[in-house]
């Protein structure tokens, strides 16, 4: 029961925080590089969802895409749909003993595709999606990545837990 409570209020916060960072940072954090824009620390929830359990990070990307559909044109939100599967990958390669910092090298190429193949029925064509989408996100993805490495480093720190048997816990 403890756990599920736990679970359940890190989905709320995480999914609360995926969709803020488009609505509250989007204006003074994104980057845009047309046709491709990214928006600083809107991977981290999902990052950190992972370190939680699948469902988490499932919930947490289509908070990211609710998010985005409040700030963005529906092509980004799209984008941001993404995430959902991301997350999910990550998650549960951290379930098979993965480490965090691996699981966000394996799960770029994942990201970039998806947000290079979502983007195609928007009038996107394949070299724009491909070059500009898939290698501005990869590019994203680590920027986030490293920035949630750090930030889980200084939560374990400061709350002295490891972050990652929250999802050990959970198996």
């Amino acid at each position: 029961m403890k756990n599920n409570i736990r679970k359940l209020t890190f989905t709320a916060m995480l999914t609360a925080l995926a969709i803020i960072i488009p609505i509250v940072f989007g204006p003074f954090l994104k980057i845009q590089i047309p046709p491709f824009s990214a928006t600083l620390a809107s991977h981290v929830p999902m990052f950190l969802a992972m370190l939680i359990a699948p469902e988490v990070a499932v919930v947490v990307g289509v908070g990211s895409a609710i998010g985005f559909l409040l700030t963005a044109p529906a092509v980004i939100a799209a984008r941001a749909f993404t995430h959902t599967f991301v997350g999910l990958a990550g998650a549960l390669m951290i379930r098979k003993g993965v480490s965090f910092k691996k699981v966000i090298v394996f799960t770029a190429p994942i990201h970039a595709i998806l947000e290079a193949l979502i983007v195609i029925p928007f009038g996107f064509t394949a070299t724009k999606a491909l070059y500009v989408v898939g290698i501005g996100t990869v590019a994203h993805h680590f920027v986030d990545g490293i920035i949630t490495i750090i930030l889980v480093g200084a939560l374990e720190r400061a709350l002295r837990i490891k972050l990652t048997a929250i999802s050990s816990e959970a198996k």
